[in-house]
């Protein structure tokens, strides 16, 4: 393969990432460890202080300097506020974001800690305490440059990314372009209003939540956005039963309402933000194949069948929106 034909990450060998750290004025005595990130590359570093760091190298063309700028300025908020979010280190000038031969890259201190446990009513409540302190700050001031939770606008990009992969066979582009516009009225009839969005994390999954002993931290804002703060609460919702549901759901309001109150109207639009996240992740992973971690990740999504079971999958949430679960 010749150098032309790289994508850009390929050219970020473990020399490039401690040369770009030793920048900021840090000297690193081993090398960078890689942590799972497809998006960007992120990787752990120990410097000669045993101080450990991440360092996130941000995907290119992805956010503009001003976007990047805005998650810097949410996460130092937060941190202003005694938030446990892994903030961005500054240099001496006040710097976040840096840059070495084309990279962009930031450092942050190192989080330790664990997954939470979904079934563990105490740590549903301390997680829901911790997004709520996340949202009344999200809440005081909007985003001016990161993306906007607008369904309808993009489904419909996500419509043409997969559709331009041309992965799907004759058929399944029928049943899929028929099962997405059998979906765009179900949710527009469930979209949220523009009142109601606010700064949030975005991707409150759990490798996105460390901690221990009931005291977690919420990390990687990287798709920090302006939507529903259910937006960063239904995730943690995981049961298979109306009573597990219930449980889950009571100890996260109960956490989160310790700051500020919730609206539980907002309940009605978590199964469009599923669906939501369903084609957009498919969409996600198609845009991203030319990087070879995508292939190497997610070797599934070039396979037809992957694409059937999508297609039911979408199905499936038609009729959940039809008449969504456990909401009583």
């Amino acid at each position: 393969m010749s150098a032309v034909s790289l994508h850009p990450f390929e050219t970020l060998t473990p020399q490039r990432v401690v040369e770009a750290v030793e920048s900021l004025g840090l000297w690193l005595p081993g090398e960078p460890f890689a942590l799972n990130s497809y998006e960007n590359r992120v990787y752990s570093l120990t410097d000669d202080d045993r101080r450990r760091w991440v360092v996130k190298f941000y995907r290119p063309e992805r956010w503009s300097d001003a976007q990047i700028l805005e998650e810097h300025e949410f996460l130092l908020a937060l941190a202003a506020e005694s938030i446990s979010v892994g903030a961005p280190w500054q240099d001496a000038s006040g710097n976040t974001l840096h840059h070495f031969e084309g990279f962009r890259f930031t450092l942050f201190a190192h989080v330790v800690g664990q997954a939470p446990e979904l079934e563990n009513p105490a740590h549903l409540f301390a997680l829901g305490e911790l997004i709520g302190r996340v949202h009344e700050v999200g809440a005081r001031k909007p985003f001016r440059h990161r993306l906007r939770f607008d369904p309808i606008p993009m489904i419909e990009e996500s419509r043409t990314r997969v559709l331009e992969a041309r992965w799907l066979d004759t058929r399944q582009r029928k049943i899929y372009g028929r099962t997405l516009d059998a979906l765009l009225p179900l949710l527009a009839d469930h979209a949220w209003p523009e009142s109601a969005l606010q700064r949030v994390h975005g991707d409150c999954h759990l490798g996105n939540m460390l901690g221990r002993d009931e005291q977690f931290s919420l990390v990687d804002f990287d798709d920090c956005v302006m939507a529903p703060a259910i937006q960063d609460l239904w995730m943690l919702l995981t049961a298979q039963s109306p009573e597990e549901w219930q449980m889950q759901l009571s100890e996260v309001i109960e956490g989160y309402e310790m700051t500020r109150e919730f609206d539980r109207r907002q309940l009605e639009w978590i199964e469009a933000l599923r669906t939501l996240r369903l084609i957009r992740h498919s969409a996600w992973v198609t845009a991203r194949w030319q990087d070879p971690a995508f292939p190497r990740a997610f070797p599934y999504v070039a396979d037809s069948g992957y694409w059937d079971q999508h297609i039911r999958h979408l199905e499936q949430q038609r009729i959940t929106l039809d008449s969504p679960r456990w909401l009583a």
